[in-house]
């Protein structure tokens, strides 16, 4: 009768456990890990933390880029201190985001390096007080398809080693 009484007593409780464990289980969708800007963001080469901005040639000439020569883009509705790129404009133009301090690559004046705090907490790099980002369009490195857009508002350009645009119009 004993045995009988302890499971019952125990049965229950273990069912009760087992089933709180199983909602939190692989079956139920995941959380996304990351925004859809953030998914299309390329990461910071590995190392340092901080992303490396440098000069590439491109067709517009020597502009800057990532470290791995992605074309890297001013928009003039930004200010210094704030990104006016966020939502659908941030998944087409992704900005170039850290974890550490950005690192000056070749070409580059680490002292026109900088940060900004955006709207989603992330970190921007900025050079030469302009927010840098990447452009969807652009695939391969030295791409510059984005150049002279005027997408969400204002004119992308592509930047050269001093910080300032290329405006070729």
């Amino acid at each position: 009768m004993r045995r009988f009484a302890w499971a019952v007593a125990v049965l229950p409780a273990i069912a009760v456990g087992a089933a709180a464990c199983s909602s939190g289980s692989s079956s139920a969708p995941a959380p996304p890990a990351s925004t859809g800007t953030q998914s299309s963001r390329p990461a910071s080469p590995s190392g340092s933390g901080g992303a490396v901005v440098a000069v590439h040639t491109s067709n517009q000439g020597m502009v800057l880029s990532d470290g791995h020569g992605r074309t890297l883009y001013l928009f003039e509705k930004d200010a210094p201190t704030m990104s006016n790129c966020d939502g659908a404009c941030a998944a087409a133009w992704p900005p170039l985001t850290t974890t550490g301090a950005p690192q000056a690559g070749t070409g580059v004046t680490a002292a026109d390096l900088g940060t900004l705090t955006r709207a989603d907490h992330s970190i921007e790099v900025t050079y030469h007080g302009h927010p840098l980002y990447y452009f969807a369009g652009d695939h391969s490195p030295g791409d510059t398809n984005g150049q002279g857009s005027t997408a969400f508002g204002a004119k992308w350009y592509v930047l050269n080693p001093a910080g300032n645009k290329i405006d070729n119009d």
